[in-house]
């Protein structure tokens, strides 16, 4: 391992059940796929998951892909529907995301789905991939292995110019069969919506779904990757920069100089620890007896940023869409 870059080694055995075992231990591996190298950690961990964003410098908590070994997998953490079972059978493994109805008993982090009641998964089809799944004997939730706002890794070099340390190992499994990103649907209703093109075409998913929405067609709000103004939020809208609780209000705080007895997404100030409690803490206060919940101000830089863009979108009042389509 060079000064400051994350050690880059072959993907044999032996280093994929090191791998696997860094992934217990809450760490990054980076992993060939046969769409792109994936950042990986260990999704039901939120500490984890929370490094995940650090290390991209990704500006917002846009959902991440959760990857699974096997298709059997996925009822686990998500209900699979009917349009969902039918373009697994299809395409599973392979480059398709399906995005499902979270479980009430799904161990995913909330902080993978952005806080969503949704999960987005995929059953990778790369003999590395799958091995590192099985190693890490748990869902590894995995965007693209780049800084965010850079070029797509298909390559372990690729990954290696685009990271430091803070990437436990790099599996090199050489160049990705496809170089292209996975193809995301949205399972939830009865039509299928492409949410975002890629590996599998649109001509393929129709000859097995026979249907295939598109997003603006569809006149109401989606809950998907970075496409809502309001993602998951209170059921009444946060107030936002609080110095204190007001009457009817329950404080979410943040650092040293919180009022005790408050929850606080991180007594240290630490921008990651609060990441990785926010939505976990925001559900835990969205009680009736908790009335509504009022929130410190959280720095803008670093993760503060994808903290205060997300409590921006939960402060953000919903709308009748109902009553827009009348």
């Amino acid at each position: 391992m060079a000064d400051g870059q994350p050690c880059r080694t072959e993907a044999t055995d032996a280093n994929i059940e090191r791998a696997g075992a860094l992934i217990r231990e809450g760490r990054l591996v980076a992993f060939p796929t046969e769409t792109v190298y994936g950042l990986g950690a260990d999704a039901t961990d939120d500490d984890a998951v929370a490094a995940i964003f650090a290390a991209k410098g990704r500006p917002h908590f846009n959902p991440l892909i959760v990857h699974l070994a096997e298709p059997t997998q996925a009822e686990r953490y998500v209900h699979m529907t009917e349009a969902g079972r039918l373009l697994a059978r299809a395409f599973w493994p392979g480059g398709l995301t399906l995005v499902l109805p979270r479980r009430m008993d799904s161990t995913v982090s909330l902080l993978a789905s952005a806080g969503l009641d949704t999960i987005a998964i995929r059953v990778p089809a790369h003999d590395v991939a799958h091995r590192l799944l099985v190693a890490a004997d748990r869902p590894v939730a995995a965007p693209s292995a780049n800084r965010s706002g850079s070029v797509t890794a298909t390559t372990a070099a690729h990954v290696v110019e685009s990271f430091g340390i803070e990437v436990a190992l790099v599996l090199d499994g050489g160049p990705c069969r496809i170089g292209l990103e996975s193809t995301v649907v949205d399972v939830t209703g009865d039509i299928p919506i492409l949410l975002r093109p890629g590996a599998i075409t649109a001509e393929a998913l129709m000859a097995v779904a026979g249907h295939l929405a598109a997003p603006e067609g569809l006149g109401g709000p989606l809950r998907s990757p970075g496409m809502l103004e309001r993602h998951y939020a209170p059921s009444k809208p946060p107030r936002l920069n609080a110095v204190k609780a007001e009457a009817g209000e329950t404080l979410l705080a943040f650092g040293t100089n919180a009022p005790k007895g408050a929850l606080n997404l991180s007594p240290s100030g630490d921008l990651r620890e609060a990441a990785a409690n926010l939505f976990a803490m925001l559900r835990a206060l969205d009680q009736p007896s908790s009335g509504r919940i009022a929130v410190m101000s959280i720095p803008e830089e670093g993760l503060g940023r994808a903290i205060n863009d997300r409590l921006r979108r939960a402060a953000t009042p919903a709308v009748d869409t109902n009553r827009e389509r009348r």
